[in-house]
């Protein structure tokens, strides 16, 4: 857990550090909305790290901060050790071969002009600054592939040509070409057809373990984030709720947050459907004193109103930031829209 002091790591066995990311965006009115504040964690080489959280928890927004698309407001990113927050200009471009992205939306992060395989060897082509060698024309279909994409019948067809999952498929090689180290996966099967989506997730799997990748997962789908994720980050108006591993998150969450939301996962039993918990999310504007959950949270008092919690261990590498961590308290059926 980077920036808590807590951590039992080795620093070789982080492969991404991230410490008080920092994201704001001024408004026309002079405000500014803080999408991102003070955020720290930790991504360990080989795991799969997934952000979870209410629409506008700011989980989306970390993952871009963290590949500078744009760079953050404050706070250090670390990349195998090394910072790259004050990179030049050719050091993030060559930072970014090493962390590629998965985008939500697979037709719309694919060019519609292009063939699929100059689509997917645009990012070789852009390193070497020439065309593609042969050994690079190979590597392309080779991807393609790994993917289950024909190169011969694929690479010459254009995006529209193909379905929604067919074109992720696209998306996932296009990354993948590059041979980066971590994969940052926005949302990667919100956007497509439910009989797809456990295709695609079995595929990113399979790339995992084939090209000894590091996941950073963003997702609103906890059934998702419990069957891909190693760890789980719950996030909740810009802060962090709670850090740990996945089993120990889904089986005993230890913040009310979480709780809720794994409340609010879909039940087979339409009798077990759970209540929405009173209240709405405060605005990020405005977001509320001391604990920023306290206005939907019963176990809230006058130190949460007074007093922010710090992230802090509840058990061996499982943190969590609320004042009352341990104190009994039923819930009752509650649910919160992710």
């Amino acid at each position: 857990m980077a920036g808590s002091g807590t951590a039992a790591l080795r620093d070789g066995d982080v492969v991404l550090r991230i410490e008080d990311l920092v994201v704001d965006y001024p408004l026309d009115d002079g405000q500014v909305l803080r999408a991102v504040d003070h955020v720290s964690f930790d991504v360990r080489r080989g795991e799969t790290v997934s952000i979870v959280g209410e629409s506008g928890c700011g989980k989306s927004t970390t993952a871009r901060a963290i590949l500078q698309l744009p760079p953050p407001d404050g706070g250090s990113v670390q990349l195998d050790g090394g910072e790259i927050t004050a990179l030049s200009k050719s050091g993030t471009r060559a930072m970014r071969q090493r962390m590629q992205m998965v985008f939500q939306n697979p037709i719309a992060s694919l060019n519609p002009r292009r063939r699929v395989r100059d689509i997917v060897g645009e990012g070789l082509a852009i390193r070497s600054g020439k065309r593609l060698t042969d050994a690079e024309k190979a590597r392309v279909d080779e991807t393609l592939d790994a993917v289950g994409l024909d190169p011969e019948s694929a690479g010459e067809r254009r995006p529209h040509e193909f379905s929604g999952g067919q074109c992720q498929r696209i998306s996932i090689a296009r990354a993948l070409v590059m041979d980066p180290e971590v994969l940052v996966c926005d949302e990667p099967v919100s956007a497509l057809d439910v009989s797809v989506q456990a295709q695609i997730l079995n595929l990113i799997e399979d790339m995992k373990d084939r090209y000894a990748l590091t996941i950073l997962f963003i997702s609103h789908d906890l059934s998702v984030v419990k069957n891909v994720s190693d760890r789980v980050v719950v996030m909740y108006l810009g802060k962090i709720c709670e850090i740990g591993p996945v089993d120990a998150v889904f089986h005993s969450p230890a913040h009310p947050y979480t709780r809720i939301l794994i409340d609010s996962m879909p039940e087979v039993d339409p009798d077990s459907r759970a209540e929405l918990i009173p209240g709405d999310v405060p605005s990020p504007l405005n977001p509320p004193s001391g604990c920023r959950f306290r206005t939907r949270c019963p176990r809230a008092d006058e130190r949460c109103r007074e007093e922010a919690p710090v992230i802090r261990a509840f058990e061996p590498d499982h943190f969590v930031a609320c004042h009352h961590v341990g104190v009994p308290v039923s819930l009752g059926p509650a649910s919160a829209q992710v």
